[in-house]
Order: C-alpha cells, then sequence, then structure tokens
C-alpha cells in the first residue's frame, strides 16, 4: 500500500523559512514526478513545484526564487525548501506523485499546515 507522509510543517512569522518533507513507502514502480501543491480557505488547490526523476524542476511564479525543490531517492524523500515565506503562503501543503509500473497511478499525502504570520 502506497504512503505518502509529509512533515514539517509550522508556524512560522513571516520572512522564516521551512523545510517539508514528503517520504514515500509502498512504492511498486517507478515515480515519475513529485509535485507539492497548496490549499488555502476558500481558495482551489494550486501547484506549487514538481521535480521529475530526471530533476526537472518547475516551480509557480509566485514561489520562485523563494523555494527549492528536491529529492533524496535513497530516502525515497522529496523536500520543499522554503525561505522569505509570506502570509500567503498560509495553506495546507500537499505532497503529490504519479507512479508507472504496468499503468499510471497518482497518490496523494494527507497535507502538512503551513501558516505564516504577519
Amino acid at each position: 500500500q502506497v504512503q505518502l507522509v509529509e512533515s514539517g510543517g509550522g508556524l512560522v512569522q513571516a520572512g522564516g523559512s521551512l523545510r517539508l518533507s514528503c517520504a514515500a513507502s509502498g512504492i511498486r514502480g517507478s515515480i515519475s514526478v513529485t509535485r507539492w501543491y497548496r490549499q488555502a480557505p476558500g481558495k482551489q488547490r494550486e501547484l506549487v513545484a514538481s521535480i521529475t526523476n530526471e530533476d526537472n524542476t518547475t516551480y509557480d511564479d509566485s514561489v520562485k526564487g523563494r523555494f527549492t525543490i528536491s529529492r533524496d531517492n535513497a530516502k525515497n524523500t522529496v523536500y520543499l525548501q522554503m525561505n522569505i515565506l509570506k502570509p500567503e503562503d498560509t495553506a495546507v501543503y500537499y505532497c503529490n506523485v504519479v507512479v508507472r509500473r504496468f499503468t499510471t497511478n497518482t497518490y496523494w499525502g494527507q497535507g502538512t499546515q503551513v501558516t505564516v504570520s504577519s
């Protein structure tokens, strides 16, 4: 059974930093891409950053230059380093992986809350 466990969220002041982790287990097949999404209250879930199995990365314009996505294959973990946090970064952050074996399946983590105070 695939499990994605996110951690690292919390309360931080504006200008501060947090590092989110997404640890995957039970994966059968290969992870082709891992994405971080976020959802603020009353808003739609939005894509924040992604990283492929070839380490190609993408970022939403709102986080470029402040957030960095990376992965540790040995630990089956993807990180989201978030610097210069702003109150508008407040949201629940979700990890999402796309796994390919015989078919393609997508899995979600339970989410971790990030709150940035002004």
